[in-house]
């Protein structure tokens, strides 16, 4: 194969086409609200942070990766890639008019594709920075994060302080979950820096590897991101938008039991928590707290959190080695401290399906759907959205936020056409593991549109 990009291009406008249409008619929809955004990403550029600030109307495509690994799994890689080919192409057919794509197309765009993304439509990443350093158990630091005690605290909170590579680890998941250069440019990392903040760390190493990528798909794949939510309530004050969010949710038992019902579950047990608080000792493992909601006479009384050592979840190599959130801790909130809402005062992690609201995608690139992926999760953010266009959930979100409450365009990795590792067939497979590229670039790229969710 001569040019991935080329070869990966043309797949994908064959087989998902009607991708890129639903896409430009649903950007072209939004350029009529005239809706006036300011919104920061960031990428990394020769391993420095760098900032970049929207303040013209644009379309915000979303993708995403996670903290929970600092190297790059071919599913990420495949995601990033979607996303990228996604955004070029209905950018340049949103200019170009919709039209079946011809050769000088393909010549075009796999042209544009070498530079960096630009036009109406954005694509970008969300990094959820609230997952547990080893959610999936998959980090070759294991061991470090268990004796550095940061097992069960949010990626947001940790640094590298103590990290290092675990040789077991290393050894048994080599050329499955991890490579040898992967360990390696994962050790340079820590050994050059003084300790840092693990989001940077990963962040780094990630961005090196995709500077890597993109000179082999012949693809500029570094796109901006956007840290969430924790990182995000972190520079807000009691006014932003994530806050309002948390409190509006959190109101009384009427507005609790509207997003019980986004989620399909009943008010009987009343056992999850809308947002997660962290413990004083540091715990935020979502996986590891179990709550109970208390009300009296309608109004949120006090919310009752239990941190124990829980299992998290396991790699597709070995089912039976599943790392683990250690914590234990016991205490309660008061429901005011919900319901006015302060980060600074009651440090939380809220549920993907309420801050993904505060996100500004108008439409997202999920993993999977079907397969892998979460079918309940989208529902659930659907139903949010829903709710909130019609003003029964977290109200006046537009008016006071000038934000787009309709439910994002929805599209999906066909779950029949998901990159794997050519020998173990894991998804969660390092990229580095792969010893030729070319196989993942022969399977093609494959999105469909989730149209149901609207």
């Amino acid at each position: 194969m001569d040019d991935p990009c080329r070869y990966l291009l043309t797949d994908f406008l064959t087989t998902s086409f009607p991708t890129v249409r639903a896409l430009v008619e649903g950007a072209s929809a939004l350029k009529e609200q005239n809706l006036n955004r300011k919104i920061t990403l960031f990428q990394y550029i020769n391993d420095k942070k760098v900032s970049v600030s929207f303040e013209t109307e644009q379309f915000y495509l979303r993708g995403s990766v996670e903290y929970a690994n600092p190297q790059l799994t071919i599913e990420e890689v495949q995601g990033i890639i979607g996303t990228r080919l996604l955004a070029a192409c209905a950018n340049y057919y949103y200019l170009h008019g919709l039209h079946p794509p011809t050769q000088d197309d393909i010549k075009e765009l796999s042209e544009t594709l070498k530079k960096p993304p630009k036009g109406y439509i954005v694509p970008f990443l969300l990094n959820t920075d609230d997952v547990e350093l080893d959610r999936y158990s998959m980090n070759p630091l294991r061991q470090s994060i268990l004796d550095s005690k940061q097992s069960a605290i949010p990626a947001a909170n940790a640094t590298t302080e103590g990290l290092k590579i675990d040789e077991t680890y290393a050894k048994k998941y080599n050329g499955s979950l991890i490579s040898k250069k992967e360990i390696d440019l994962i050790t340079n990392t820590l050994n050059t820096n003084n300790t840092i903040s693990y989001l940077d760390f990963v962040d780094t190493i990630k961005y090196r590897q995709l500077s890597e990528l993109s000179k082999f798909c012949n693809m500029d794949l570094s796109l901006y991101s956007l840290r969430m939510p924790l990182s995000t309530l972190k520079t807000e004050d009691k006014t932003g938008l994530l806050h309002y969010i948390i409190s509006e949710s959190n109101h009384d038992y009427s507005t609790v039991e509207q997003a019980y019902q986004c989620m399909r579950r009943s008010m009987n047990k009343r056992t999850t928590l809308l947002t997660v608080p962290h413990s004083k000792k540091g715990y935020g493992s979502k996986r590891a707290a179990r709550g109970k909601l208390h009300f009296e006479n309608g109004k949120f009384h006090d919310a009752t959190i239990t941190y124990k050592t829980t299992p998290l979840y396991p790699n597709d190599i070995d089912p039976q080695d599943i790392a683990v959130a250690v914590c234990d801790d016991k205490f309660s909130i008061a429901g005011e401290k919900f319901a006015n809402y302060s980060f600074a005062e009651t440090a939380s992690s809220p549920q993907f399906f309420l801050y993904s609201i505060a996100s500004p995608e108008d439409a997202a690139i999920w993993h999977g759907v079907g397969a892998v992926g979460s079918s309940q999760l989208l529902q659930s953010y659907a139903n949010a959205r829903n709710a909130c266009q019609v003003n029964r959930f977290i109200k006046n979100l537009n008016q006071k936020y000038a934000l787009n409450v309709a439910v994002p365009l929805q599209f999906n990795l066909s779950p029949e056409a998901l990159w794997s590792h050519p020998t173990h067939n894991n998804i969660d497979a390092s990229i580095g593991s792969v010893e030729n590229l070319i196989d993942l670039a022969y399977r093609g790229m494959k999105l469909e549109y989730l149209s149901a969710f609207k």
